[in-house]
């Protein structure tokens, strides 16, 4: 569920209208609904009610300042994976021991900055960062709190581009050879080992591999309590999917996510940690572009907005949907054509959707793209000398924006010229 509905024949997001926020902003832009940011956290909160837990926001999935801070607010932890997420977290105020620090090239400098700082844990990836964590806190005279990510080998059933749980994935080190790493680990002078880390990937729409993963985490559990490791919180990671077709089957739901951590996990008497994103973020924002053109082709009409794969690159990089609607509600019965839906940049790539109906529209019409909060503006760039496009955050019929547009000027002149040119 969202908060993007038809009002007076109007799209809005929540009580604004998003031909106001157009008018004054500019378009494209992003917007996204508070009501569905805190709708989709206590979803998650919900799910794991009873056990001790925190729901920590991946925000890889969606980085504006606005959305940390109300994650925060609403008691979320946040997952980073880099000292630039970690300082960003960090500055919408997330204390540091509400922060846990996963990816696989933590460098040396990022690890003595968040220690200091403060950081819940870290999310050690291989052995090598193992050891440079362990030197690094042994300069600070601090021991590092550290969870050893490992790779079950689980099938996520998912895109391949966002599939990290199997054995030939880039990402963890082997359930099958870990019992190792962690006595390396438990017998380091700066490290605190507490825990297991896993993540399968990323969009997953059935709950068959969280169970196996979870199963071989519980497996695991015992093993290394066995070994003497004091074993007390396990990161189950993130991954579950959302709707982006309106049309399809709607993948599982948090409560039944949750329920699968507790027959899976729940006995062992551990602190549950998951790090959503997607189903957080996702249906939680829109982009709003224009149309510039409607272009007659050879065996094809091609819909030209002004939003292009530097706003949006998810369609180009995975193939994938987004439901496309016109701010305008469309009257009942309307006739529709397909027509390929294509931004400005100069690459063939640059399509959202081919052959997609839609009622008629024209010049300066608006259109939407559903499901846009997660992994759209963080993604963004700058190609063809485009500027980012704005983000919008609305909270019943107020709206602000969050990030600005930069002028040309500002965007020029963050290059400079060498004194030879």
């Amino acid at each position: 569920m969202d908060h993007f509905l038809y009002k007076n024949g109007v799209l809005h997001a929540e009580d604004v209208s998003l031909s106001e926020i157009a008018q004054q902003v500019g378009t494209p832009f992003y917007v996204y609904s508070t009501a569905t940011l805190t709708r989709h956290f206590r979803l998650f909160d919900e799910a794991l009610a009873g056990m001790d837990h925190l729901v920590c926001f991946a925000m890889k999935s969606n980085s504006n300042l606005a959305v940390l801070k109300l994650m925060c607010e609403l008691g979320a932890g946040i997952d980073v994976v880099s000292i630039g997420e970690y300082l960003k977290a960090k500055a919408a105020g997330v204390p540091g021991e509400r922060i846990v620090f996963s990816g696989v090239g933590k460098t040396r400098a990022e690890m003595r900055q968040a220690l200091t700082g403060g950081i819940r844990q870290f999310n050690v990836e291989s052995e090598p960062e193992l050891e440079a964590l362990d030197e690094v806190a042994v300069s600070l005279g601090v021991k590092a709190p550290v969870a050893i990510r490992v790779n079950p080998d689980v099938d996520a059933k998912t895109h391949a581009k966002i599939a990290t749980g199997k054995s030939e994935n880039k990402f963890g080190i082997p359930i099958s050879t870990c019992r190792e790493v962690y006595r390396r680990a438990g017998a380091m002078a700066g490290i605190d080992v507490i825990g297991i880390d896993v993540h399968i990937g990323s969009q997953l729409t059935e709950l068959e591999p969280f169970e196996l993963a979870f199963s071989r985490v519980a497996e695991l559990t015992g093993a290394l309590r066995a070994d003497g490791h004091d074993i007390r919180r396990l990161d189950l990671g993130g991954g579950l999917g959302i709707p982006y077709e309106r049309s399809n089957t709607a993948p599982p739901l948090p409560v039944e996510y949750g329920e699968v951590i507790r027959r899976t996990v729940g006995h062992l008497g551990c602190e549950i940690e998951i790090e959503p994103g997607r189903l957080i973020s996702g249906n939680a924002g829109l982009l709003v572009s224009s149309v510039i053109y409607l272009k007659h082709g050879a065996g094809r009409d091609f819909l030209i907005l002004d939003a292009a794969m530097n706003d949006l690159v998810r369609p180009s990089m995975y193939d994938a949907h987004h439901d496309i609607v016109p701010v305008i509600e469309p009257e009942a019965g309307a006739e529709q054509s397909a027509v390929d839906i294509v931004g400005p940049v100069c690459e063939t790539g640059d399509t959202f959707a081919k052959a997609r109906h839609m009622p008629a529209l024209g010049e300066g019409d608006l259109v939407a793209f559903r499901s846009a909060g997660a992994y759209g503006a963080v993604m963004a760039s700058e190609y063809n000398s485009r500027p980012l496009v704005p983000e919008v955050l609305v909270k019943g019929d107020q709206f602000a924006v969050i990030r600005p547009r930069p002028s040309y000027e500002e965007m020029i002149n963050r290059d400079s010229i060498p004194v030879w040119l």
